[in-house]
């Protein structure tokens, strides 16, 4: 299992999405496809945290006037699913390792995992 999960309207995402071979990996726009409770479950399991899947920069936040430092795990899920927005994005799924967002270290560990040493 080789998914990118991200959003097309996303500037940081398609740039991202831009520098690698994504050939055999399955693109999955979000707006369009919403995540499952199963794919975010695997996300879960390879994180241990929703917390860590979930945007705060989301608009929805403000919008909903939520306070995050209350969430709990279990808000956290039922917001991923909700609203497409809430994942931090863009997120490549393997059955061995994931990425989550689009933070320096994490791009340039998606790099190394493609071979890309520049």
């Amino acid at each position: 299992m080789k998914k990118v999960f991200y959003l097309n309207t996303c500037d940081t995402c398609r740039k991202i999405l831009a520098q690698f071979d994504l050939t055999d990996w399955e693109l999955r726009e979000i707006k369009k496809q919403p995540i499952t409770e199963e794919e975010l479950d695997e996300m879960h399991t390879m994180t241990k945290s929703y917390d860590a899947l979930f945007s705060r920069k989301s608009t929805q936040i403000k919008l909903r006037g939520l306070d995050i430092k209350s969430l709990t795990e279990k808000d956290f899920k039922e917001l991923l699913l909700d609203h497409y927005t809430f994942l931090k994005r863009p997120v490549f799924l393997t059955d061995k390792e994931i990425f989550v967002g689009n933070d320096k270290n994490n791009v340039e560990a998606l790099r190394v995992f493609f071979g890309i040493n520049e």
